[in-house]
């Protein structure tokens, strides 16, 4: 090799080392951007043939794009308390939406108090954090939150977000202010508007692309509705690129959980939100962080439980008591490998039956297994196993378990080595 292409060779592996190495000592700032009762099939970057969401197939494509991936509990409350959490609903014990009946809401907020929390552990290496949107956990003090829209209060209308709900439907200048405010320091945003969520109320603009002779108006405002959410997720990260903070800002993209949306009322169909099947569990998941992780799209199943720990580490946090998720950066670098062999995941009632255990309010146990065998198992006595090939039959229409005993024997000894619930 020449001398000169030596030297060369030389400067550009140290200007590699000397490009990690200020990445290393520069965390990068943070933005999980949140869908809200959305299908993961409802992109156009998942192949949708009518919603159209430029935004989200530019972000898909400058992303380790996991289009497999899940939550573990298709309810938002506990698939948000995992995100911040990065632990099972059965682990940070908020399974449900709502106490139970007669119960003071405040009563539940005693788990993300003793909890640790993105905002607490972020808050540790001097990040300044907002919440926007969303927020089932009281005041937006209550996880740790440096600045935030929600206040909590029960007697003022506080219940899953109060004011924080403004976010999106009424613009998304708070986000643009604390944008401005932490200028010269780190931040994390939890930007969680209640969108496509109902009410359904697109705008006429984008209700009229989606109406047909032949399409029920409840479809048509759910589609347009997905679009509407798109245009705000294009703000949030047109924000990012005019202030010049889209190299260092990790942008990850989830949705709480799936919808169907029926045809023929306001509402979710069955097999979607609250159930244990993919309708309601799968959630393509998106992690951007230029140049630490190159764009690609994975097969590889992935959970929402990957979020925290993925966050953690890239911005140099180890928590004392090690998450059970794994680093999604790590996942794409390995072009999609992982040594997981198992997703699982757990189902509740809307309102839990006693705050401190879980298990009372549990109706599934769910894993996937090989990347394909979907086993579901109720807790109802009079009610028996489900197994589906998730790759062949993606709708969950075939039960195999009759025909496999060994194989819903195998996958139900691995959910009880996961979590045997005591009841």
């Amino acid at each position: 090799m020449p001398h000169r292409l030596i030297v060369l060779t030389q400067l550009m592996c140290l200007g590699w080392a000397i490009s990690n190495a200020t990445a290393a000592e520069t965390p990068p700032n943070v933005v999980i951007i949140l869908g809200d009762d959305q299908a993961w099939t409802d992109f156009g970057f998942m192949g949708h043939p009518v919603i159209q969401t430029p935004h989200l197939d530019r972000l898909a494509g400058e992303s380790a794009a996991f289009v497999r991936g899940y939550v573990p509990s298709s309810l938002c409350r506990p698939s948000l308390a995992t995100l911040m959490t990065g632990r099972y609903p059965h682990e940070h014990k908020i399974s449900g939406n709502d106490p139970p009946k007669g119960t003071d809401r405040k009563e539940m907020l005693r788990h993300i108090h003793s909890l640790p929390t993105l905002p607490k552990w972020l808050g540790e290496k001097g990040y300044l954090s907002l919440q926007t949107g969303k927020w089932w956990e009281g005041n937006y003090k209550e996880g740790g939150f440096t600045h935030g829209m929600t206040h909590g209060d029960p007697a003022k209308g506080g219940r899953h977000g109060d004011l924080g709900l403004k976010i999106g439907r009424e613009g998304n200048q708070p986000v643009a202010d604390f944008l401005d405010q932490a200028k010269g320091k780190p931040f994390f945003i939890w930007y969680a508007p209640m969108l496509p969520h109902t009410p359904h109320t697109p705008p006429e603009r984008l209700l009229k692309k989606y109406q047909t002779t032949d399409r029920p108006l409840t479809i048509a405002k759910y589609l347009a509705m997905c679009e509407w959410w798109d245009e705000h997720v294009g703000e949030i990260l047109k924000m990012l690129d005019e202030r010049k903070l889209r190299d260092n800002t990790l942008v990850v993209f989830v949705t709480d959980n799936g919808w169907i949306q029926r045809p023929d009322a306001n509402g979710f169909a069955p097999k979607s939100k609250r159930s244990p099947y993919d309708g309601g569990l799968r959630a393509p998941i998106l992690v951007r962080w230029p140049g630490h992780v190159a764009p690609g799209r994975f097969e590889t199943p992935v959970s929402s439980i990957d979020i925290a720990p993925t966050i953690l580490k890239a911005c140099g946090v180890t928590p004392q008591s090690p998450l059970p998720g794994r680093d999604l950066l790590d996942i794409a670098k390995q072009n999609g490998k992982s040594d997981r062999t198992a997703l699982f995941g757990e189902i509740f009632e809307h309102d839990v039956a006693d705050i401190d255990r879980p298990a009372k309010s549990l109706e599934y146990r769910w894993t996937l297994w090989n990347n394909r065998w979907k086993l579901i198992v109720p807790t109802a006595k009079d009610a028996a196993a489900e197994l589906y090939d998730v790759l062949e039959d993606p709708k969950e229409e075939r039960n195999q378990a009759a025909m496999q005993p060994e194989l819903v024997q195998k996958l139900t000894e691995s959910l009880d080595a996961w979590w045997t619930p005591e009841r």
